[in-house]
C-alpha cells in the first residue's frame, strides 16, 4: 500500500494504491495547524497504517513560514563589512512602475547579524585567517543575548573555500551543542553573495517549523502503526526521506506545485504526449510549469516574497487566479482577480463558512457552471444565494447585474493564466499552440477548454481524478538530489577533461547524499552547464542531454548554448563571441517509480443526463450535463461532465472523449486533429 497525501491552501487531497485499486479523499485543509489537515485526511480514508508501506507527502508548510512571517528566530553569521547584503539587495526593481517601491524585507532584522574578522578571496585563498577565541568570545556573547533557534552562516567567497564556515560551526557547537546550524556552502555553493546568503537565511527560518511539522506527523503516524517511510516533495520534482530534507527544507518550498507537474506527465505519457503545458488550478493560485519529451523544465533558482532562493526549482509560473481569489476593484476602477484568497476557512461565500468576499467559485456558482448539488461528486453542496449576495456590491459599482460581473471576473482569471501560461513558453521560445494542455487541480478542468482557445492550442487532457493529480504526483515522484557549484572552466580544447573532473565530484557529493539518506539503486545521471557570453552578468543553463560524454568538446558545448540563446532570446550573434562556463549542475535520481495503476481508475459515480442553462463568455446557452463516460463515447460542448474531485466544462466546437490508456478525457477542437 502506498499513500500520497498533498495540502494544499483549501483543500488537502489522499490517494491510496493497494495493490492497483485506488482509494481517493478530499478534505478540507486547517491552515493553523497543517497536521490536523493531515490526520483528518487518513481518518476520512479510514485506512489501516500498518499496512501502509511508503508514505509521500507535499505540503505548503515552508512557503507559509515565510509569508506569513511565522518562521524561527535565526542568528545570521558573516564576514565583517557585509552585514546589509540582505537589505541592499540587487539594482533591479521587481515592480518597475510603483513610484513608492519598497525592497523585499528580509525574515531577520539587521540586529541579529553578527560580522567577524575573516576574509577569503573569490579562488579560495585565505586573506585574513579567523580568529577562533575572538570568534567565540563574540558568538556566546550574541546568542546569550538572542538566543537563536538556528544560526545560519554565510561567509563571503565560501563557496571557493569553506573552512571558515565549518570552523564557525564547530565554535557555534561548543557553546550551544543541540542548536541548529546552516551553512551556505552546502546550502547554496554558489557565487553572488545575496543569493547565497538569502537562500541560506531563508533555510534556517524554516528549518525548526518543518522539523516540528514532520516529528509531529510522524509521531502521529508511529502511535497509528506505521512501520514505512516517510518522504517529502522537493520543488527540483524529486522526493527526499524526511530526515534528509530536514538538512536543507528551502527545497521543500514549492513541493505542491511540483507534485502536480510529477502526477501530469506520468498520465501525459500514458496518454503518448511528450510536450505538454501543465495547467494547476486549485483554491489559492494556478501554476503552470513547460514539459518538453516528457522532461519538465528546470531552472537554477526562484524566488517568494521577493526573496531569491538559489536552488533548482521546476519553472513553474504561478498567479493568484485560484478558486478562492478575491473578486475586487482596484484604486483605477478596474475589476481584478487575486491574488489574495478565502483559502480554506472561511472560504468561499458558496461553503457556507461565513466568506464576504466573491471568488471565482462564486462565479462559477452564479454562472451555472458549478453546479450547487454536484459539487465534489455530491458530497458537499453550495449555498447559490451566499455566492449572489457576495457579488451585489461589486455589480452595483460596476453598474451591472450580478452574473455579468461573475462572468466578467472569470475571463480576467483567463487572461491572468493565459499570461502565465506565455511567460513559461512563448517568452523561452516555445510554441503553446505545438502543446497539449493538461488541466488538473479542482478548478482546472472548468476553465481549460477557453484558456487552450486564447492560446491556440487544440487538445486538452482531463485527469480523471483531476483535484487530487497532485497527491497522484507524489507517488510518481522520484527520489532526486542535485549539486552546484561555482566553476570557471576555460572554454579551449581542454574543456572536456576539466569538465569531466568537475562534475565527477558533483557526482560522488550526489551518490553520497542519497546513499547516506537511505536510498539505494541504481541512479540516473544529468549534468546543465552554466555559460555566458564573456562580459554578460548572468548566464543560462546548458542542459548536455544525451551527448555521451566522450562526445563532449568546445564544438559541440559552443553549439548548445547559442541554440539556447536563440530559443530564449530570439538572436543569434554574428560573430564567434567569447564564451565561458561559470558553473555546474549535476542531477541524480534513484531509479524509475512505478505507480501501479494506469491513471486513477475504478467505478466513477454516474450522473442522469440532464441540461441545466448556463452564462459563459457573455452568453446564456443551454448546456448538457453529464457523467463521467464510457469507453468510445462522445461527448459535444456545451458539456459539463461531473466528475468526483472536480468539474470539467467542454465548450462550444470541442469534443470530448475517453482516451483509451491514460483513462483522461482528450478535448479536441472541431476541425482539427492531432
Amino acid at each position: 500500500m502506498r499513500v500520497g497525501i498533498e495540502i494544499g491552501g483549501t483543500f488537502t487531497d489522499l490517494i491510496c494504491i493497494d495493490q492497483g485499486r485506488v482509494r481517493v479523499t478530499k478534505v478540507p485543509s486547517t491552515p493553523a495547524n497543517p497536521e490536523q489537515g493531515f490526520a483528518d485526511a487518513l481518518k476520512a480514508a479510514d485506512l489501516d497504517l500498518s499496512k501502509i508501506e511508503e508514505l509521500a507527502h507535499g505540503s505548503t508548510v515552508a512557503t507559509n513560514a515565510v509569508l506569513e512571517r511565522k518562521g524561527s528566530r535565526v542568528l545570521l553569521i558573516t564576514t565583517r563589512g557585509f552585514r546589509d547584503v540582505l537589505w541592499i539587495q540587487r539594482q533591479n526593481r521587481a515592480r518597475s512602475y510603483e513610484l513608492v517601491y519598497r525592497k523585499p524585507e528580509p525574515v531577520l532584522s539587521r540586529r541579529h547579524v553578527v560580522e567577524l574578522d575573516e576574509r577569503i578571496a573569490a579562488d579560495g585563498s585565505v586573506i585574513e585567517p579567523l580568529n577562533d577565541a575572538a570568534a567565540k568570545e563574540k558568538l556566546a556573547r550574541a546568542i546569550r543575548e538572542f538566543s537563536p533557534e538556528v544560526v545560519a552562516i554565510a561567509f563571503l567567497n565560501s563557496y571557493a573555500n569553506p573552512d571558515h564556515e565549518r570552523q564557525v560551526r564547530n565554535i557555534v557547537l561548543q557553546i550551544l551543542p543541540e542548536i541548529g546550524t546552516m551553512c551556505s556552502h552546502e546550502i547554496s555553493p554558489e557565487f553572488r553573495e545575496y543569493e547565497r546568503f538569502s537562500t541560506t537565511t531563508l533555510s534556517a527560518y524554516v528549518q525548526p517549523v518543518i522539523s516540528r511539522y514532520l516529528e509531529g506527523i510522524q509521531k502521529g503516524l508511529r502511535n497509528g502503526g506505521f512501520p514505512g517511510q516517510v518522504s517529502l516533495m522537493q520543488s527540483n520534482g524529486g522526493r527526499l526521506p524526511a530526515t534528509a530534507m530536514q538538512k536543507n527544507p528551502i527545497t521543500a518550498l514549492y513541493s505542491g506545485p511540483a507534485a502536480g507537474v510529477a502526477g501530469a506527465n506520468l498520465l501525459a505519457g500514458q496518454a503518448g504526449r511528450k510536450d505538454i503545458i501543465t495547467f494547476d488550478m486549485g483554491g489559492t493560485s494556478a501554476d503552470v510549469c513547460l514539459i518538453s519529451n516528457n522532461k519538465p523544465a528546470l531552472k537554477s533558482g526562484t524566488s517568494i516574497d521577493g526573496l531569491p532562493v538559489r536552488s533548482p526549482v521546476l519553472d513553474i509560473s504561478t498567479v493568484g487566479a485560484g478558486g478562492g481569489s478575491h473578486i475586487w476593484r482596484d484604486e483605477g476602477g478596474m475589476l481584478r482577480v487575486g491574488p489574495t484568497s478565502s483559502g480554506a476557512m472561511p472560504g468561499p461565500a458558496a461553503y457556507g463558512r461565513g466568506g464576504k468576499v466573491p471568488t471565482i467559485t462564486d462565479a462559477h456558482v452564479v454562472c451555472g457552471t458549478l453546479r450547487p448539488d454536484r459539487f465534489l461528486g455530491g458530497k458537499s453542496a453550495l449555498d447559490v444565494a451566499a455566492a449572489r449576495a457576495v457579488f451585489a456590491d461589486l455589480a452595483e459599482a460596476f453598474e451591472c447585474s450580478v452574473e455579468a460581473l461573475a462572468d466578467s471576473a472569470i475571463r480576467v482569471a483567463n487572461a491572468n493564466i493565459v499570461r502565465a501560461i506565455q511567460a513559461v513558453s512563448t517568452e523561452v521560445g516555445k510554441d503553446p499552440r505545438q502543446h497539449t494542455l493538461m488541466a488538473f487541480g479542482g478548478a482546472g478542468p472548468l476553465h481549460a477548454g477557453r484558456i487552450a482557445e486564447q492560446l491556440g492550442a487544440v487538445e486538452v487532457l482531463l485527469p480523471r481524478h483531476a483535484g487530487v493529480l497532485s497527491a497522484l504526483g507524489l507517488l510518481a515522484s522520484q527520489f532526486t538530489v542535485y549539486e552546484t557549484a561555482t566553476r570557471k572552466i576555460p572554454f579551449n580544447q581542454d574543456v572536456r577533461a576539466s569538465l569531466a573532473t568537475a562534475l565527477g565530484d558533483l557526482e560522488e557529493r550526489a551518490r553520497k547524499r542519497l546513499r547516506a539518506a537511505g536510498v539505494q539503486g541504481a541512479f540516473d545521471v544529468e549534468y546543465t552547464l552554466q555559460m555566458r557570453y564573456v562580459g554578460q552578468a548572468f548566464e543560462l543553463d546548458v542542459p548536455l542531454g544525451q551527448h555521451p560524454f566522450d562526445a563532449v568538446s568546445e564544438v559541440l558545448l559552443r553549439q548548445l548554448y547559442e541554440e539556447a540563446v536563440a530559443g530564449q532570446m530570439n538572436f543569434r550573434p554574428g560573430s564567434r563571441r567569447p564564451i565561458e562556463i561559470v558553473g555546474l549542475r549535476c542531477g541524480l535520481t534513484a531509479g524509475t517509480s512505478e505507480v501501479g495503476v494506469t491513471g486513477i481508475e475504478g467505478t466513477p459515480q454516474r450522473s442522469t443526463r440532464s441540461t441545466c442553462r448556463i452564462l459563459e463568455g457573455r452568453e446564456f446557452r443551454n448546456c448538457e450535463i453529464v457523467g463521467w463516460p464510457d469507453r468510445g463515447e462522445a461527448i459535444k460542448g456545451p458539456a459539463i461532465v461531473d466528475a468526483e474531485t472536480s468539474t470539467m466544462y467542454i465548450p462550444p466546437n470541442w469534443t470530448a472523449t475517453l482516451h483509451e490508456k491514460s483513462n483522461c478525457l482528450i478535448m479536441i477542437r472541431e476541425g482539427d486533429a492531432k
